[in-house]
């Protein structure tokens, strides 16, 4: 999970707060000492933690907080704050150019999954109703060109290219015009990359810039090289003035100095957030979404809206129809583990569960696909009328259906039996609803 170490010592430190009724300045200390230590641990940039600490110090050794009822509570709260002031405070847009196309010119070295992300961009903005269209401005790299045409066909989303014998600065500036002869109302420009920064590379970026004014300048940086992605993130500010930060495999950093630094180092926000490999897993940055998940609390909001995004509106109302007449079917069951699966890795998910971290094993869980893929295989094994009446499925259909999904008996059992348990609780659940249930019952999987 993301920030999963600072997240685990950050938590273990205010338990011992939360136990206390009462707290004195030395419990504080204490405390904020232990924060340091994770913040530093976690590979955050030594004067931010520094400046962190005595901000939250300054306001926590007031009689705002040792005079309070519930102390150690308040204590996170005011960390809560700094942490999501340290991040930026507020979500920070997209700009939208007042004339269309919106420029958006992204930078940074190579590596770091530029290319992946102009096309994780592209997607974003298409499901937001968008028109955009991908620029193939890398011209040096091998197949780098190839690579964003075989984004743009993945996507269904435009890709302008004049291969690699033209200027990058002549590309964008013909790009432009195709837009807005095509009705393309956001233009991404992939910029190359080199292995370390050089003058080479800027005096390209520079002359790119200066040609297409660029509405938006996002910086791509890898998340898991740490200090370095705050050190590259100055460098290029300085150079070329970003207006914001994508942090790429941010879901692969358990640490997240990176995110936490980037900000208070450059000025520059965090405007997206790489949490996958999937071309839909780019995430808005909220930084007060962000510091929930490192104490604990939880992302609802992110939840919500990933169910919103991932779920037919049309087949939930449906199939919590079927769920109260205890009508539930293998059908409905392949629907809804399809539905689920568009809201990304279960893990992620979970992890934005109020209090997921205090959930036993969730910290280290990893779904295993090649289980739902077995679990797919043997709904699909299974006849219609199997699907629609799972009663009927007898030892000789268990053996051609483990058969048929490349399975075990013992799996087919097990998948068989789980869902007679399901129909199970929901009639139990359905007849409480309706007033008839007045006996305790037991959940079948309890």
């Amino acid at each position: 999970m993301v920030f999963q170490g600072l997240a685990d010592r950050l938590q273990q430190t205010f338990n011992k707060l939360k136990k206390k009724g009462k707290i004195t300045e030395a419990d504080v200390k204490e405390a904020l000492r232990e924060v340091r230590l994770a913040l530093l641990e976690a590979d955050v940039n030594f004067k931010i933690v520094k400046q962190f600490i005595d901000k939250v110090k300054d306001r926590a050794v007031g009689q705002e907080i040792l005079g309070s009822l519930t102390p150690g509570q308040q204590v996170i709260k005011l960390v809560n704050e700094e942490l999501t002031e340290l991040m930026g405070g507020t979500q920070s847009k997209l700009t939208i150019s007042s004339s269309p196309p919106t420029v958006v010119m992204m930078v940074g070295l190579q590596g770091a999954g530029k290319t992946t992300s102009s096309g994780k961009l592209a997607n974003y903005l298409k499901k937001q109703n968008r028109r955009p269209l991908l620029v193939a401005c890398d011209i040096y790299r091998p197949a780098a060109i190839k690579q964003i045409q075989v984004l743009g066909q993945q996507l269904d989303i435009p890709v302008f290219s004049m291969g690699d014998k033209n200027s990058p600065v002549n590309i964008a500036n013909a790009a432009i015009e195709h837009a807005k002869r095509h009705g393309n109302d956001y233009v991404i420009i992939d910029t190359a990359g080199r292995l370390h920064i050089d003058e080479a590379l800027m005096d390209e970026l520079i002359a790119v810039k200066g040609q297409v004014s660029p509405d938006e300048i996002l910086l791509v940086v890898d998340a898991m090289t740490g200090q370095d992605a705050v050190n590259v993130a100055e460098s290029f500010h300085k150079q070329l003035t970003l207006s914001g930060v994508v942090l790429t495999k941010l879901d692969g950093d358990t640490r997240g100095g990176a995110a936490l630094s980037v900000k208070a180092v450059t000025g520059c926000p965090i405007k997206f957030a790489g949490m996958g490999e999937k071309l839909d897993a780019l995430e808005p940055f909220h930084p007060d979404r962000m510091a929930s998940r490192i104490l604990g609390m939880g992302d609802v909001l992110s939840l919500i809206e990933k169910a919103q995004e991932g779920m037919d509106q049309d087949k939930a109302k449906e199939l919590e129809k079927k769920m109260r007449n205890a009508e539930f079917t293998f059908d409905d069951f392949l629907d809804q583990m399809e539905q689920v699966r568009k809201m990304g890795p279960l893990d992620q998910v979970l992890g934005m569960l109020p209090g997921a971290n205090k959930i036993k094993g969730i910290q280290n869980m990893q779904v295993d696909e090649k289980q739902l893929a077995r679990v797919e295989a043997i709904v699909k094994s299974m006849t219609k009328h199997e699907k629609q009446n799972p009663e009927v499925i007898n030892a000789s259909r268990r053996k051609r259906i483990a058969a048929g999904s490349g399975t075990q008996v013992s799996d087919v059992n097990r998948l068989l039996k789980q869902f007679t348990d399901m129909k199970k609780m929901m009639k139990q659940f359905t007849s409480v609803q309706k007033g008839k249930g007045k006996k305790k019952f037991k959940l079948p999987f309890f």
